[in-house]
């Protein structure tokens, strides 16, 4: 925040436009970052806020693919709001917007939010279709290509992701789609490890939801033990919401003493 204020400041002074556009382009990054932290904590309409302002800067800099990345961010926060069609169209404008100047890592990020919001409208052929374009455009990525903000979109991101969108799937149809949520969910985890923190948390938490839905309760308290131990180890507002849908899965097998200890165990942490 405080680096926030300091370049507003200096925009706030006649600035020559080579030193001005370099500033708005900072100021866009700090306000993208401040937005992402707003939003894992649970304070949604100050990360619309910041969202806003760094799309505002991103332009008034010239940098039309960070741009879209701050599309795709707002876009996120609307499939988490259950808003998947106004993510939908803020992923289309983010698209259309720097389809000449995105590389293909931000083409593979853009891809998967689109993917993400068909699978949250049931459209499961628009879906496959989108992360196959997405896993295309990966293919394609160059290190140090791109820039930095989107180096953290790699195969295990793209499979963490589509193991997520899958397992939206499999809630409805668990059948046709738990078995291949759960196989990106499990290349996630191999590919990034615990030191993904949140991410990591995360894909432990969908893991225990997909043995729950395949039926297989002894995976599923191994995966809920393991869930607890990664979520215990960060504050991030959306691992603990995530965990809490977990908790329903334990209570429909109450009368067996392991998923009672599970269940016990996101009961403790939640609480606290």
């Amino acid at each position: 925040m405080g680096q926030l204020s300091e370049v507003a400041a200096h925009l706030d002074e006649y600035q020559v436009p080579r030193v001005e556009r370099r500033l708005y382009q900072v100021m866009a990054q700090l306000a993208g970052t401040a937005a992402t932290m707003a939003w894992d904590t649970g304070l949604q309409r100050r990360a619309q806020s910041y969202y806003l302002l760094a799309l505002r800067a991103s332009h008034a800099g010239g940098d039309m693919v960070f741009g879209a990345n701050v599309l795709a961010g707002m876009a996120r926060q609307m499939l988490y709001r259950e808003q998947p069609q106004d993510a939908l169209e803020l992923v289309r404008l983010a698209q259309d917007g720097a389809r000449s100047v995105a590389g293909p890592r931000v083409r593979a990020m853009l891809h998967t939010r689109e993917a993400w919001a068909y699978a949250a409208m049931g459209r499961t052929a628009a879906f496959h279709r989108a992360t196959t374009q997405a896993t295309e455009a990966l293919a394609d990525a160059r290190p140090a290509e791109e820039p930095y903000w989107i180096a953290y979109f790699d195969e295990a991101e793209l499979a963490g992701t589509t193991g997520g969108r899958l397992l939206e799937l499999a809630r409805q149809n668990p059948k046709k789609h738990a078995e291949a949520a759960a196989g990106e969910i499990r290349h996630a985890v191999a590919q990034r490890g615990p030191e993904a923190g949140r991410s990591h948390a995360l894909d432990r938490i969908g893991l225990a939801q997909c043995h729950f839905l395949l039926g297989d309760l002894t995976g599923a308290v191994a995966e809920t033990h393991r869930a607890v131990d990664a979520a215990s180890e960060t504050r991030s507002n959306r691992v603990r919401t995530q965990l809490g849908e977990l908790y329903p899965y334990t209570v429909g097998n109450s009368a067996a003493r392991p998923v009672r200890e599970a269940r016990d165990r996101i009961r403790d942490l939640l609480s606290t």
